[in-house]
């Protein structure tokens, strides 16, 4: 009579077991998890994805509206379109307007919001609520409605020269002038922005421990001396949030001279945006593409340095 011995199983071969069939259940899991999220990932890739490519591919070519019917005849020509930007003037002088835009509007903006901010955390107690919701319902507001009403006020005869006028004072023409066009884009732009800013800037002060402050009036310090020095470095991180919303939107600033000025007048409020703007409307994809890409550039930059003046020094 033979006897059919069965194999051994030693403790070593069950743990290698064990450890296949796991690996098994997740590769199982993963491959369930992708297909889930699949519509959600060819969405992605065809919305997102290869428009951003497919931009970033025209800016190095001749693309024209011409070469629409056939785009087999668009010729690639390197950097060619870049460095037909930077000879551009009327580019040039869309950079200038932008820096000028960005450099006074921002750190305005968030100062006045910062002041606001404080105000209504500590200073306000009557009303709050209202000047809350008052101050933040431009940022609810249609801009195409707000940049028309603001064209009135801004006419020659209109609200805000009426009211110089008042107090002794000859208003500019606002719109018309070109040295007072940019600043009349920038106070529109503070007014409609600062509230977002407000927001979460109060957010950011009610994140702060009372007990520190506490600590600090009980040490000596002063209200200048407790904001300077403890409130201000506690809420870099929302300053630095605040600063980084504000320029991608003050460097995209496009709205305001669509409506208001047309980017006049002699192109003294004509934005980067703006300019790409036309160079699509003309026809000059290649060229538009990437006046594009170097505006995105500027905004990684100009996220850069923020991220360093406000980075915690923790």
């Amino acid at each position: 009579m033979t006897l059919l011995r069965q194999p051994r199983v030693t403790g070593a071969g069950r743990i290698a077991g064990a450890r296949r069939r796991g690996s098994t259940a997740r590769r199982r899991a993963t491959v369930v998890a992708y297909l889930f999220a699949l519509p959600f990932i060819a969405s992605f890739a065809v919305f997102m994805v290869f428009p951003v490519l497919a931009s970033l591919g025209m800016s190095f070519t001749d693309f024209t509206n011409r070469d629409i019917q056939n785009p087999t005849s668009v010729n690639p020509v390197g950097f060619q379109q870049f460095s037909a930007l930077l000879s551009n003037p009327q580019f040039l002088r869309s950079v200038l307007n932008t820096v000028y835009f960005v450099g006074v509007g921002i750190p305005l903006t968030m100062v006045i919001a910062l002041a606001l901010a404080v105000a209504l955390n500590s200073g306000i107690n009557r009303f709050r609520t209202a000047f809350r919701v008052g101050f933040f319902a431009p940022v609810v507001t249609s801009i195409v409605a707000v940049a028309v009403v603001w064209r009135f006020i801004l006419q020659p005869d209109g609200l805000l020269n009426e009211a110089l006028a008042a107090v002794g004072i000859t208003g500019p023409n606002w719109l018309g002038d070109p040295a007072w066009a940019m600043p009349a884009m920038i106070m529109m732009a503070v007014w409609r922005s600062v509230g977002t800013l407000m927001v979460i800037f109060i957010a950011g002060l009610q994140n702060i421990p009372q007990e520190v402050l506490e600590a600090a009036e009980i040490d000596g310090a002063g209200r200048a001396q407790r904001f300077f020095r403890v409130t201000l470095p506690l809420m870099r991180p929302t300053l630095l949030l605040g600063a980084v919303l504000l320029s991608v939107g003050f460097l995209q600033f496009f709205e305001e001279p669509f409506v208001m000025t047309r980017g006049g007048p002699l192109d003294a409020t004509l934005s980067i945006s703006y300019f790409t703007y036309n160079q699509f409307g003309f026809g000059n994809f290649g060229l538009a593409s990437a006046a594009s890409y170097l505006l995105f550039v500027a905004i990684a930059l100009l996220s850069l340095v923020q991220f360093r003046l406000f980075r915690s020094k923790d």
